[in-house]
């Protein structure tokens, strides 16, 4: 049985009787019926757009062999697509990660929803913690595994509080777990930069915010960064304020920014 560790890693980080667990999937029950469900819905979603056509062929001319034959190939694409989503999830989901023993990291237990397999640190050669954002949101939290065998992905189940987590949490606790036995652990950040100007750049509070900065010292950071800015007059400001302006900022080279000022920050605590 295992204790849970306080805020922020609540529920994610586990202590054991053998060593200290990061816990991906909670529940393996729960996440394979979420990926049944999903596995299920998934192609019928993706065809709606087709079968609204269809359908109105199908009224328009009275025959309905087309609809049949449509439904026909979405029902053989659920019977498709479900087992392969099963099959992939039970044979390459990560359920948790355990850290052996406790207080000097010799190996990592890997557990698997129908194995396990068991990886030397010596045999580890660096983790690597990637976060995606898109439009300010975080859209996946990863953690990596390169070992001398290849690489191993671990990502949080669907319903895991791996998720919400704070990346510098995780990263100070991967960093104190692993780092005594000399293995790097990295942040990376991967930035959707597909971004529509001006409504999904950054206003000043966003920045002082993903920065860690008040916001008086926003604009002088921006300036030293060379991060690009968009001024423009907001619509609701158009016809009765033509001259009240809003400045945001690029989200790509503001994310940018917020790695530099990490990796300064992890640099002075380390002195």
């Amino acid at each position: 049985m295992t204790t849970p560790h306080a805020h922020p890693l609540s529920g994610v980080v586990s202590a054991t009787a053998a060593g200290e667990r990061l816990v991906f999937v909670p529940r393996r029950v729960w996440e394979l019926g979420t990926e049944f469900v999903l596995g299920v819905l998934t192609p019928p979603v993706i065809a709606v757009p087709f079968l609204i056509p269809v359908l109105g062929i199908a009224l328009g001319t009275g025959s309905w062999v087309i609809l049949r034959v449509a439904l026909g190939l979405i029902a053989l694409a659920i019977t498709v697509f479900v087992p392969t989503v099963i099959f992939t999830t039970l044979t390459e989901a990560v359920r948790w990660i355990e850290f052996r023993p406790h207080g000097s990291t010799q190996q990592l237990v890997i557990a698997y929803f129908l194995r396990s397999s068991t990886v030397a640190a010596a045999d580890l050669e660096r983790v690597v913690l990637s976060e995606e954002f898109k439009a300010g949101q975080r859209k996946s939290l990863e953690v990596v595994l390169h070992t001398r065998g290849g690489t191993v992905e671990c990502k949080p189940g669907t319903l895991s509080p791996m998720s919400r987590v704070g990346a510098e949490a995780l990263l100070d606790w991967l960093t104190s777990r692993l780092g005594p036995a000399g293995i790097a652990v990295e942040h990376r950040t991967k930035i959707d930069r597909s971004f529509v100007c001006p409504d999904e750049w950054y206003s000043e509070a966003s920045l002082a915010a993903l920065w860690n900065v008040p916001a008086g010292e926003v604009d002088k950071l921006v300036v030293r960064h060379g991060v690009r800015t968009y001024t423009f007059t907001p619509r609701a400001s158009a016809l009765y304020s033509p001259t009240t302006t809003t400045t945001v900022y690029d989200p790509a080279e503001a994310h940018d920014v917020a790695e530099v000022l990490r990796r300064k920050r992890r640099a002075g605590r380390a002195r």
